[in-house]
């Protein structure tokens, strides 16, 4: 019985090892060649495996892009529950959310997360993708904020919560995107949800 599971251990690390490497390989070409112009072959040929290979891991080169997302949102989810357990009783769930958002932001300027960023805009496919993408992200934040508050009964309130802070996100991103990274992403964010914030007074808005 050991032996079995000692190989089912090996089999499902070599597994996790081929697809990581495939989804590098794609990542590296795609930053390369473009994305319209990297073809499935060549991340096959890359990787060291068969497009035969390649299909039983992904079903098209989109998965691999997509792969990087979902890693990424996994990563960003894990933190921001791990931040907002940490965060005071007293702490409102809107603060608490601009807090660890903006706390979090170093792991987003990263080199593979602003190529992966920069991949995931540049077709309209893909473009599409991100939105489906954002859209779960927001769900899931919002798992993550009720777990936090139990005590608030209505589920609405932080869903508009959720909500903000991701779409803070996007725009804050989408900022730092446009100017190459010309100033940190934290300043952006800090920006985004001060806009918020002063929105919320209809007046004083930066013309």
């Amino acid at each position: 019985m050991e032996d079995v599971d000692v190989r089912d251990g090996l089999r499902e690390r070599k597994r996790r090892e081929t697809l990581q490497r495939i989804a590098e390989c794609g990542l590296k070409l795609f930053s390369e060649g473009g994305y319209d112009a990297t073809t499935v072959d060549a991340i096959a040929a890359s990787a060291g495996i068969s497009p035969r290979t390649f299909f039983y891991y992904f079903r098209s080169k989109d998965e691999v892009l997509q792969h990087w997302h979902e890693w990424s949102g996994g990563t960003f989810l894990a933190s921001m529950k791990a931040s907002l357990a940490s965060v005071s009783d007293t702490e409102t769930p809107r603060a608490a959310a601009r807090e660890c958002l903006i706390r979090m932001e170093a792991q987003y300027e990263t080199e593979q997360s602003i190529v992966v960023d920069a991949l995931m805009h540049s077709t309209e496919t893909l473009r599409m993708r991100m939105q489906a993408i954002y859209a779960a992200l927001e769900k899931e934040l919002l798992v993550a904020l009720s777990e936090r508050w139990p005590q608030i009964a209505s589920r609405e309130p932080l869903r508009v919560i959720a909500m903000i802070t991701i779409g803070v996100m996007r725009l804050a991103m989408e900022e730092w995107r446009n100017e190459a990274g010309e100033r940190p992403l934290r300043y952006h964010l800090q920006k985004t949800f001060d806009l918020f914030e002063h929105a919320l007074t209809f007046h004083d808005l930066p013309r």
